[in-house]
């Protein structure tokens, strides 16, 4: 019975716009993740069949208890799923009529002339479906990039040495990897590898986060023993990213205001070996900058709530309509990201933010920052970042496309935006060093690209990085 309820709890928030599919069944809490999330999706899949079969059958007026959303994740396990195997109660109501909705759907499919149930499923036009690499972060507290490496050399995986370009990526095979051109600790895999039940995954060896999500921790670079803040921290990955960088010294501050995600995070950052974190269970926009605690906080990383549609996520087409990208929505969105911003700008002491979202919209990206510029432009600049990367922000102000932009085609990663926003006091020496100091961790193929070009209001052009010879890499320490 409380896979039934779970699942119709997340039809629940994805109707309220509350999060993605993934995130919401990771956050439920149920102890089968796995079996959670085939029954929410298959049932997304079919919502419409669904609906028109418990509206031909009357089922709710004849159910006066039974709410739609369970109705669906009932009548989808009876009728195309694997049979009601549990419910308890609910498997008992619906039982009654097995032979009435069976009936329904065999008329529904002669009315429609298919012969299969997937043939019932009416797609959205949708556009490209991309397949993003599994992109494999290795967690630098607990192990080494050789030891990884040979790990799964000995699991009878080719390793082809340092990717070039993203056609490099494209062209794996299904037992081949690459090191990331960009990240270092990064490594890259046929998009059908799955690795959630592999030992060094579940020993937290291993952290399976997308390239983009990976960028915000990398660009921040906070250095070893120095204090942070995670404004908007859970699920608790960039945290982690951060951990590492730092070495698990210093301090790390991890805000969040969702208690099962914070919860959902300290197991994955106790996987993980953190030990230099203080996580909250706190409103971010309601921490006092002035606390003495966070005085020596120089470095910020803030990821808030966004739109997510940048996401590349197969059940789009099922979830995704016109309120999920309207203009009060975006705009809702842009006031409390604006918000969140003002008030990391206000740490006293802090030098460098980070501002990321996973979203595609211009109101959530360079509208909130050059906002950001014209309230505090005197005090903090936009840092030019890994001006080697090919997709910039849009050219819709003049510091524009120092920020960086990301996407499934040209990047074969989610959509995604960065920035940086750094303090000018004292930047004589800075302003040489930091321009590209992303790149001087890892020297990167292609840095000798032509200026990239942009345009008005659109992204700019993605200049695909020219072949180099194989920077030769530093060993990683453990």
């Amino acid at each position: 019975m409380a896979l039934y309820v779970k699942a119709a709890a997340v039809l629940g928030q994805l109707e309220a716009k509350r999060g993605s599919v993934k995130a919401l069944v990771f956050n439920s809490g149920h102890k089968n993740i796995k079996q959670l999330y085939a029954l929410v999706c298959e049932t997304l899949r079919y919502t419409s069949v669904l609906e028109d079969i418990i509206s031909m059958t009357d089922l709710l007026k004849k159910e006066k208890k039974l709410q739609m959303n369970v109705a669906k994740v009932l009548v989808y396990d009876l009728l195309f799923g694997k049979g009601l195997k549990c419910g308890g109660s609910w498997k008992t109501l619906i039982m009654k009529h097995r032979s009435q909705l069976k009936s329904t759907l065999a008329r529904l499919k002669v009315k429609r002339k298919v012969c299969r149930n997937e043939d019932l499923i009416e797609s959205k036009p949708a556009g490209k479906e991309y397949q993003l690499p599994r992109y494999v972060r290795v967690n630098l507290l607990k192990t080494n990039m050789e030891d990884v490496i040979d790990y799964f050399k000995r699991e009878d995986y080719l390793y082809l040495g340092q990717a070039t370009d993203a056609d490099h990526l494209k062209n794996l095979g299904s037992k081949q990897f690459v090191s990331d051109a960009h990240l270092p600790e990064l490594l890259v895999f046929h998009p059908k590898i799955d690795l959630h039940e592999n030992v060094l995954y579940t020993a937290g060896h291993i952290i399976l986060q997308d390239k983009a999500s990976c960028l915000p921790a990398h660009l921040l670079n906070p250095p070893v023993g120095s204090h942070v803040i995670d404004a908007c921290a859970a699920p608790g990955n960039k945290t982690s990213h951060l951990a590492a960088i730092l070495g698990n010294k210093g301090k790390l501050f991890a805000f969040d205001l969702d208690t099962k995600r914070l919860a959902t995070m300290g197991t994955m950052l106790l996987r993980a070996g953190v030990t230099c974190h203080e996580m909250a269970n706190q409103d971010f926009l309601l921490v006092d900058a002035s606390d003495s605690k966070y005085q020596g906080v120089k470095h910020i990383l803030l990821d808030p709530s966004c739109s997510g549609s940048g996401i590349v996520n197969r059940l789009n087409q099922f979830t995704d309509d016109e309120d999920s990208s309207s203009t009060q929505r975006l705009q809702a969105l842009a006031a409390f990201q604006h918000k969140a911003l003002s008030h990391a700008l206000s740490f006293p002491s802090v030098e460098r933010v980070i501002y990321s979202t996973c979203s595609v919209h211009r109101e959530e990206n360079e509208d909130v920052v050059e906002k950001i510029l014209q309230q505090y432009g005197n005090y903090f600049r936009l840092v030019n970042l890994m001006p080697s990367w090919p997709c910039r922000g849009l050219n819709t102000f003049p510091e524009g496309p120092r920020c960086l932009r990301a996407s499934p085609s040209d990047t074969l990663t989610n959509g995604f935006f960065v920035a940086m926003l750094e303090k000018q006091n004292g930047q004589n020496e800075l302003e040489k060093s930091r321009e590209s100091f992303s790149e001087e961790r890892v020297p990167l193929p292609g840095s000798d690209l032509a200026p990239v070009k942009t345009f008005e209001g659109k992204p700019a052009a993605c200049t695909p990085a020219p072949r180099t010879k194989k920077v030769k890499r530093k060993k990683v320490q453990s």
